[in-house]
């Protein structure tokens, strides 16, 4: 027998009361074990005295209602300290399928589950500190629980001896937040192209690589068959096909403009915006045919910084085939794909040719090499130049031939890749003014010789160095009848000389007005700048100097001395 009541009736009494002198007494002073010591079945009678019986209706009135907590969507069991169950709502046995979850291990029923945390161990947590506690459960069938047990206090002892848990399952959700992550991540990847193996490839090539990439991820992560992507001209509101996979001969290369009207859903989104769920295409008046048998299709906009790009279009042989998740899951990886199409300068992929990068990187490494070519050229030429003729000759030629090997390669450069076929990533706006002029950059640090080479020659300038004064002076002398700088930039600091000294001494020869200084951060040891501004100095151009400042001064200068030149000549 079962005695939930005062500890002070004794067993033996209890027995004289129901003549029952063999009869073995079990005495607990707390409800919820007594509800505990019922679970293992071992008693033929509960006996509550008065005082006890308020306190024993709580958990009658559990049992009594056990169809309402039978109909939650969520498990719900009491546990004791062993973890063990000790009633349940029966959603616990409908997810196992054991016909009893009583007195068994919780861990144990759902197969000893992983836990994911955020509490490694919640039940003892919520038994510890008396305060509830969460955690996230898988299951070797990949299915998550997420689990919340609040501990029942006694009354009598002040300790945590159960515990209410609720679970449920969350597998949709995890699993779809799995998802987000996965097409998340293989949108990360799709430009991820900087490997040894990809390090070769040109331009094409890397095409390639990122349609096999959207392709693959598409296909593997989305679990669409039937793709087309196309990109949209900025200048004519063209969408130019980019990839399609699935798509009929005749869609594929049907011209399709960014328009509400009279261009499908691929042209509504691209002029939208928005993303367009055809759920079956027999009834969508917007639809154009476009894989063969489509039943249904989804089509959202390619963004980046809030523009329309482009356009991701798939297609179903099956009705109502895409859901709200299919349109979330798709717009995620659209976003990615964006950025990467972007990265790699493809949004006018059928224009880029491997020319131009070919072009460039054979200028880029010519450049500094002609540079010294021509820098060890005008300091031998110094110590013959009224000597040996013949020698001094034929320096000369060497300086020419070297000037015309940069010239040679910038003018066919022009012709295989003109600014215009760049993608649209990379387009230069033209500097008319700078184009074909000759500029001198003096400065003893190779990224800034460098860098002026990189900048300036985008923009079409002759660009040639120096590392010191004296070295600047004999370019300068030696540059040949009939040609000049049409821009010199000095840094205020060189090896032998500071730029005002330079100035100084290349008064005779050219115009000073030509001349800009560069300094670091302001910095001007000898109050150069101050002194060449009084000689007639215009410009002044801190390093490290932006794109944007550079163009300007430079172009500035140029300006101003093409302007002046022909009142000079008149």
């Amino acid at each position: 027998m079962l005695c939930l009541g005062s500890a002070e009736r004794s067993a033996a009494n209890l027995r004289d009361c129901f003549e029952q002198p063999n009869v073995e007494v079990v005495n607990v002073s707390s409800p919820v074990r007594a509800l505990a010591l019922l679970t293992k079945g071992d008693f033929s009678a509960v006996y509550a005295d008065t005082e006890m019986f308020a306190r024993a209706l709580d958990p009658g009135r559990l049992l009594q209602n056990e169809r309402i907590l039978q109909g939650m969507p969520d498990g719900v069991v009491l546990l004791n300290t062993e973890n063990i169950v000790i009633w349940g709502n029966g959603k616990l046995r409908e997810w196992t399928g054991e016909q009893s979850v009583l007195g068994r291990n919780f861990y144990a029923l759902l197969g000893n589950p992983e836990i994911l945390g955020p509490d490694f161990c919640p039940f003892h947590t919520a038994f510890a500190s008396g305060r509830p506690s969460a955690s996230t459960l898988q299951s070797d069938d990949n299915t998550y629980y997420r689990v919340h047990a609040a501990p029942i206090i006694d009354i009598d002892s002040g300790r945590a001896e159960h515990l209410v848990v609720t679970i449920r399952d969350v597998s949709d959700e995890m699993l779809q937040q799995q998802k987000i992550a996965a097409i998340h991540q293989a949108g990360v990847e799709l430009a991820d192209l900087t490997t040894d193996e990809v390090a070769e490839m040109d331009v094409q090539e890397r095409i390639d690589l990122l349609k096999e990439n959207i392709l693959h991820c598409t296909q593997a992560v989305l679990n669409f068959d039937v793709v087309e992507i196309r990109m949209l001209n900025q200048d004519t509101g063209t969408l130019q096909p980019l990839l399609a996979v699935g798509m009929k001969p005749e869609a594929e290369t049907r011209q399709l403009t960014a328009s509400d009207r009279d261009n499908g859903v691929t042209g509504f989104v691209a002029a939208t915006g928005k993303s367009y769920l055809c759920e079956d295409i027999s009834e969508d008046p917007l639809y154009i045919e476009g894989a063969q048998d489509a039943r249904s299709s989804l089509t959202v906009p390619l963004m980046l910084h809030d523009q329309v790009i482009g356009t991701f279009n798939v297609e179903s042989p099956e009705t109502a085939a895409f859901t709200e998740s299919d349109r979330q899951f798709l717009e995620i990886f659209a976003r990615d794909l964006a950025v990467a199409l972007n990265t790699l300068e493809l949004l006018a992929a059928e224009k880029a040719t491997t020319a131009a990068a070919s072009v460039e990187a054979i200028h880029s490494a010519v450049a500094i090499p002609v540079d010294e070519i021509l820098n060890d050229a005008v300091n031998v030429m110094e110590r013959y130049i009224g000597h040996e003729p013949d020698v001094a000759e034929r320096l000369h030629r060497i300086l020419r031939n070297a000037r015309d090997i940069k010239q040679v390669i910038q003018k066919v450069g022009q012709s295989l890749a003109p600014i215009e076929a760049r993608a649209a990533g990379s387009r230069i706006e033209p500097h008319p003014v700078l184009a074909g002029k000759r500029v001198l950059v003096v400065d003893e640090d190779d990224t800034v010789r460098s860098a002026a080479h990189d900048l300036l020659e985008r923009y079409l300038c002759v660009v040639e160095t120096a590392h010191d004064g004296n070295e600047a002076i004999y370019m300068v002398r030696n540059l040949g009848p009939g040609h000049e700088y049409d821009a010199i930039l000095v840094d205020i600091r060189l090896p032998d000389m500071s730029g005002f000294e330079l100035l100084t001494k290349l008064q005779e020869h050219i115009d000073i007005g030509t001349m800009i200084l560069m300094t670091g951060f302001g910095y001007d040891p000898g109050h150069s700048i101050v002194n060449a501004r009084k000689a007639g100095l215009k410009a002044v151009l801190y390093k490290p100097f932006r794109l944007d400042q550079l163009l300007q001064t430079v172009e500035q200068i140029v300006s101003d001395h093409q302007r002046a030149t022909p009142q000079a000549e008149s």
